[in-house]
């Protein structure tokens, strides 16, 4: 067992000892949990899904609302029980003890970041900023925005995060203009109310249920981001009391705006068109009533993938660098730059996974990957509280009820399931991703044995 790892099981539960400073208050957390969850799944997979399952848009956005407070509530609880930054991987170590899961469960959290961070390249090179120029082929322009992301990480975190909040205030205003736009619509009698019931599906009801879980999976990956969250526990005020109303609300509060959005997208906009557009909200915007500049909501769709890749990459580079000191992963990933302190190896290595990704993945595939991931992660976690409910703190926390950590494993273990009719394709991604974790983990255990380090 690696040290952070025994350092998982043995903390103490209060987060009173934590070096790091509590800075993070109650109003400050709702709203990083809002910016962490919007970003490029609603601007860039409302399309995808939609070609999925039709005109019912909203339905997807609505089921997976549902799974994701499953799982916050399940992380609400764990989080409250054990303050301590690491997240899944944490809850994993402590409910199952073993190392290698623990590994895996980091590590998929870490290439799910990747793999969200190269659908917001692939979103950036698309349809929004076509309307600017199309000159350059889309996957070279998906490839210089991730150098672009990983050269603004290694100037510094501080950059990083003054960046995130500025993106965060931009993309939320996008969001807003769509739902204003889709309330115009609304008053002057505009729009196909009719498109709301209509299913692309045709023939049996296993056909219909497939055709709606996968596009639940798919529309998954707008909600993910709140699991983040967690990791700054210990740079939270009193987090017991205060995750708990943060992650709700943040859940909530995005989950509204998406179906709401999705109901505006579906009234203005035939599938057949989003499905066909890489930025299908700027459809809706063209689409709309109301006479707003297609080029200046581009450029905001612009900023919001680029705050969703950012954030990714960012936490990403971090996890290599964690797992490179614990010697989880091979010491060389954990390099940091002498006068940036910036974790460069990490920077660098997980760059290099993402460039891969936007080379031989579009934006569907890229995000369902990452709803895959997560999917699986939530899976573990779901159970992981059930098994911790024998390990008693002596602070009180939020306790979930039985039932909502027993449902959100069953409904990730079956929109992670071939019932959702997901692309070979994305199992393939995931497996190649894993099995180069694995690698290295080998790589670094025979290093370490060879050192009599191990």
């Amino acid at each position: 067992m690696s040290a952070t790892e025994r350092d998982a099981a043995a903390a103490p539960e209060s987060g009173d000892d934590t070096p790091l400073r509590r800075a993070i208050g109650p109003r400050l957390l709702i709203l990083f949990v809002i910016g962490d969850i919007l970003g490029t799944g609603i601007y860039a997979t409302t399309g995808q899904v939609a070609g999925k399952v039709g005109g019912a848009l909203w339905l997807p956005f609505v089921i997976g609302f549902v799974v994701a407070i499953l799982t916050a509530a399940s992380y609400v609880e764990l989080v409250g029980k054990y303050p301590k930054a690491a997240g899944a991987a944490l809850y994993t170590q402590k409910a199952f003890q073993v190392p290698f899961l623990t590994f895996i469960v980091a590590f998929m959290v870490m290439c799910s970041g990747l793999s969200s961070a190269s659908a917001a390249a692939r979103a950036f090179s698309g349809d929004y900023l076509s309307e600017f120029t199309d000159f350059f082929p889309p996957t070279l322009i998906a490839i210089l925005f991730i150098l672009a992301l990983a050269a603004l990480n290694l100037r510094g975190v501080s950059e990083s995060v003054k960046t995130n909040v500025v993106l965060t205030v931009v993309e939320l205003t996008g969001l807003l203009v769509v739902l204003t736009i889709g309330a115009w619509a609304v008053l002057t009698g505009d729009g196909e109310p009719s498109r709301l019931g209509e299913f692309q599906a045709e023939g049996t009801g296993y056909a219909l249920l497939t055709s709606v879980l996968g596009a639940t999976a798919l529309g998954f990956f707008a909600f993910v981001g709140f699991e983040d969250s967690v990791n700054m526990a210990e740079e939270t005020k009193d987090p017991v009391r205060t995750f708990p109303r943060a992650i709700f609300t943040g859940v909530a509060v995005t989950g509204t705006i998406y179906v709401l959005v999705a109901l505006v997208s579906s009234l203005l906009v035939d599938y057949r068109v989003l499905e066909d557009s890489s930025g299908p909200l700027l459809e809706v915007v063209k689409a709309g009533g109301l006479d707003f500049p297609p080029k200046l909501f581009a450029l905001i769709a612009l900023f919001a993938v680029t705050n969703s890749a950012l954030i990714n990459i960012m936490m990403a580079s971090r996890l290599c660098y964690g797992m490179a000191n614990e010697r989880i992963l091979p010491r060389a990933l954990g390099r940091v730059l002498p006068r940036r302190r910036t974790p460069v190896v990490g920077i660098v290595f997980v760059s290099l996974l993402a460039i891969g990704l936007v080379s031989t993945g579009e934006i569907e595939g890229l995000g369902d990957t990452t709803a895959f991931l997560l999917l699986c992660v939530f899976a573990v976690v779901n159970i992981a509280v059930l098994v911790l409910r024998r390990d008693r703190v002596e602070h009180e926390h939020f306790r979930t009820p039985t039932a909502l950590p027993v449902l959100g494993a069953v409904t990730a273990l079956i929109l992670a399931s071939p019932l959702s009719d997901r692309p070979v394709g994305v199992y393939i991604r995931a497996g190649v991703l894993v099995a180069i974790g694995i690698g290295l983990w080998v790589l670094n255990k025979a290093v370490l044995k060879v050192r009599g380090e191990a």
